[in-house]
């Protein structure tokens, strides 16, 4: 197997899937706070008329401090896995497992954003992301949480359109999962090797060369149809 870019991290899910997550380094996670920044200033410029109502508004205001501080991304992270500011640079969080993050996790790597603020603008996070691999602040080390690119979602496989021929009859479960499996992912290998997987598909009715391709990708068809043994 080719080692994986350096930015790259393949986690193997319980069902023997690696699934790739791109961490995503210092600079778009500055940008992604100082857009946050300017969404939380937005906030709170709502709420600064409330200071006209003496020792109330300002108790408001104090709570919108706070809240705006240390809730803002716990919700946001929580809700969708990205603040305002992260979605806009197609980031989010995650556990290193590739999971979405949970209350308790948020919370930790939120809350020990003061230590990663020192001694200046984030100055120990900043030392942290650079001496680490998966670009991890102390509050990421900490909560067992990345920040990675949010992909878009692989297309859905297609199969080709060719006409429907009904594969060989009482073909395994398992036999008609590959045939479909070859058909919606084929495409993807090179000319011999699906030439090759598709010979071994239809090497009961004895085809060889594009005449197996076209006749797996016809039986793929058939039971796309919906039909559990692929007779209709």
């Amino acid at each position: 197997m080719p080692l994986p870019i350096d930015t790259v991290r393949l986690h193997e899910t319980p069902e023997g899937v690696d699934l790739a997550l791109r961490v995503a380094g210092p600079a778009p996670r500055a940008i992604a706070y100082l857009l946050d920044v300017v969404v939380r200033l937005a906030l709170l410029l709502v709420v600064l008329p409330l200071a006209a109502f003496s020792g109330f508004g300002t108790g408001l205001i104090l709570l919108a401090l706070f809240g705006l501080e240390w809730l803002y991304p716990v919700v946001f992270e929580v809700r969708s896995g990205a603040t305002p500011g992260k979605r806009i640079m197609g980031l989010m969080v995650v556990h290193d497992d590739g999971t979405p993050v949970r209350v308790a996790s948020s919370l930790i790597r939120n809350l020990l954003r003061t230590v990663d603020f020192l001694p200046i603008l984030y100055g120990v996070g900043l030392v942290s992301m650079l001496v680490d691999r998966d670009f991890r602040r102390l509050g990421d080390l900490a909560a067992g949480t990345l920040v990675v690119y949010a992909d878009a979602p692989p297309a859905k496989p297609t199969i080709s359109r060719v006409a429907p021929q009904p594969p060989p009859a009482g073909l395994p479960f398992e036999a008609q999962q590959a045939i479909l499996a070859f058909a919606e992912r084929g495409h993807a290998v090179s000319d011999a090797r699906r030439i090759e997987l598709a010979e071994i598909l239809a090497g009961g009715v004895g085809r060889q060369g594009e005449a197996a391709v076209a006749q797996v990708n016809a039986w793929a068809a058939w039971l796309a149809r919906g039909a559990p043994d692929g007779r209709g």
